[in-house]
Protein backbone atom coordinates (compact mmCIF):
# COMPACT_ATOMS: atom_id res chain seq x y z
CA UNK A 1 0.00 0.00 0.00
CA UNK A 2 1.14 3.58 -1.21
CA UNK A 3 1.61 6.55 1.64
CA UNK A 4 -0.71 9.76 1.48
CA UNK A 5 3.01 11.08 0.73
CA UNK A 6 3.95 9.29 -2.32
CA UNK A 7 0.17 9.47 -4.02
CA UNK A 8 0.52 13.84 -3.19
CA UNK A 9 3.67 13.62 -4.72
CA UNK A 10 2.65 11.40 -7.70
CA UNK A 11 -0.09 13.91 -8.83
CA UNK A 12 2.17 16.36 -8.05
CA UNK A 13 4.45 15.11 -10.56
CA UNK A 14 1.54 14.78 -13.00
CA UNK A 15 0.85 18.59 -12.70
CA UNK A 16 4.38 19.06 -13.31
CA UNK A 17 3.44 17.94 -16.87
CA UNK A 18 1.79 21.47 -17.36
CA UNK A 19 4.70 23.75 -18.73
CA UNK A 20 5.00 27.14 -16.72
CA UNK A 21 3.37 25.32 -13.50
CA UNK A 22 4.62 25.03 -10.40
CA UNK A 23 3.42 22.07 -8.25
CA UNK A 24 3.69 21.78 -4.61
CA UNK A 25 2.77 18.19 -3.11
CA UNK A 26 2.69 20.08 0.78
CA UNK A 27 1.02 23.24 1.54
CA UNK A 28 3.75 25.98 0.97
CA UNK A 29 4.29 28.98 3.38
CA UNK A 30 4.43 31.34 0.44
CA UNK A 31 2.10 30.92 -2.62
CA UNK A 32 4.13 31.94 -6.05
CA UNK A 33 1.89 31.70 -8.87
CA UNK A 34 1.15 29.91 -10.87
CA UNK A 35 1.38 26.87 -8.54
CA UNK A 36 -1.12 24.04 -8.21
CA UNK A 37 -1.20 22.75 -4.21
CA UNK A 38 -1.96 19.29 -3.69
CA UNK A 39 -4.06 18.30 -0.44
CA UNK A 40 -5.43 15.12 1.49
CA UNK A 41 -9.43 15.81 2.23
CA UNK A 42 -10.09 12.36 3.54
CA UNK A 43 -9.44 8.56 3.39
CA UNK A 44 -12.09 5.63 3.06
CA UNK A 45 -10.22 2.73 4.33
CA UNK A 46 -10.97 -1.22 3.42
CA UNK A 47 -12.85 -0.49 0.37
CA UNK A 48 -12.43 -3.77 -0.94
CA UNK A 49 -11.91 -6.98 1.17
CA UNK A 50 -8.66 -8.36 3.43
CA UNK A 51 -7.40 -4.54 2.99
CA UNK A 52 -7.23 -4.47 -1.00
CA UNK A 53 -7.88 -0.91 -1.31
CA UNK A 54 -8.26 2.48 0.25
CA UNK A 55 -10.11 5.32 -1.45
CA UNK A 56 -8.37 8.67 -1.39
CA UNK A 57 -9.83 11.95 -1.85
CA UNK A 58 -7.43 15.13 -2.96
CA UNK A 59 -8.32 18.34 -3.57
CA UNK A 60 -5.87 20.07 -6.24
CA UNK A 61 -6.13 24.20 -5.79
CA UNK A 62 -4.78 25.72 -8.48
CA UNK A 63 -3.68 29.66 -7.74
CA UNK A 64 -2.87 31.84 -10.50
CA UNK A 65 -1.69 35.91 -10.34
CA UNK A 66 -4.58 38.51 -9.97
CA UNK A 67 -3.35 41.92 -11.60
CA UNK A 68 -6.12 42.19 -13.27
CA UNK A 69 -9.50 39.90 -13.53
CA UNK A 70 -10.20 39.00 -16.96
CA UNK A 71 -6.26 38.01 -17.31
CA UNK A 72 -6.11 36.17 -14.19
CA UNK A 73 -9.40 34.40 -15.46
CA UNK A 74 -8.59 33.75 -18.88
CA UNK A 75 -5.23 31.81 -17.33
CA UNK A 76 -7.33 29.81 -15.06
CA UNK A 77 -9.76 28.92 -17.89
CA UNK A 78 -6.48 27.07 -19.92
CA UNK A 79 -6.13 24.91 -16.40
CA UNK A 80 -10.11 24.20 -16.43
CA UNK A 81 -10.04 22.80 -19.56
CA UNK A 82 -10.79 18.90 -19.90
CA UNK A 83 -8.55 18.23 -22.17
CA UNK A 84 -5.52 19.90 -23.68
CA UNK A 85 -1.53 20.88 -22.76
CA UNK A 86 -2.87 22.98 -20.02
CA UNK A 87 -5.66 21.46 -18.80
CA UNK A 88 -5.16 19.14 -15.18
CA UNK A 89 -7.26 16.90 -15.57
CA UNK A 90 -5.70 15.90 -18.83
CA UNK A 91 -2.08 16.26 -16.72
CA UNK A 92 -3.44 13.88 -14.09
CA UNK A 93 -5.51 11.30 -15.67
CA UNK A 94 -2.16 10.82 -18.41
CA UNK A 95 -1.45 7.95 -15.50
CA UNK A 96 -3.71 6.62 -13.95
CA UNK A 97 -1.09 4.74 -11.52
CA UNK A 98 1.02 7.25 -10.09
CA UNK A 99 4.25 5.43 -11.73
CA UNK A 100 2.54 2.23 -10.20
CA UNK A 101 1.58 3.80 -7.04
CA UNK A 102 -2.14 3.64 -7.34
CA UNK A 103 -4.89 1.20 -8.88
CA UNK A 104 -6.44 4.24 -10.61
CA UNK A 105 -7.94 7.68 -10.26
CA UNK A 106 -9.66 10.23 -11.45
CA UNK A 107 -10.36 14.11 -11.75
CA UNK A 108 -13.84 13.72 -10.69
CA UNK A 109 -14.99 17.94 -10.45
CA UNK A 110 -13.87 21.55 -10.31
CA UNK A 111 -15.68 22.55 -7.25
CA UNK A 112 -15.24 26.35 -7.39
CA UNK A 113 -13.59 29.27 -8.61
CA UNK A 114 -12.83 31.95 -6.18
CA UNK A 115 -10.50 35.06 -5.05
CA UNK A 116 -8.55 34.53 -1.63
CA UNK A 117 -6.30 37.11 -0.09
CA UNK A 118 -2.84 35.89 0.96
CA UNK A 119 -0.72 37.89 2.83
CA UNK A 120 -2.38 41.03 1.42
CA UNK A 121 -2.47 40.27 -2.06
CA UNK A 122 -5.26 38.65 -3.82
CA UNK A 123 -5.09 35.84 -5.98
CA UNK A 124 -7.80 33.76 -8.20
CA UNK A 125 -8.61 30.00 -7.40
CA UNK A 126 -9.58 27.30 -8.80
CA UNK A 127 -9.80 23.66 -6.46
CA UNK A 128 -10.33 20.22 -8.61
CA UNK A 129 -11.41 16.83 -6.61
CA UNK A 130 -9.44 13.89 -7.32
CA UNK A 131 -9.71 10.27 -6.16
CA UNK A 132 -7.09 7.75 -6.28
CA UNK A 133 -7.88 4.39 -5.66
CA UNK A 134 -4.82 2.56 -3.85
Amino acid sequence: MPTVTELRTGLATRLATITGLRTAATIPDQINPPVAVVSIDSINYDTSFNRGMDEYNFTVTVVVGRVAERIAQNNLDAYLAPTGNTSVKTAIEGDRSLGGKAQTLRVTEMTGVSPVVIGDITYLTAAFAVTVYA
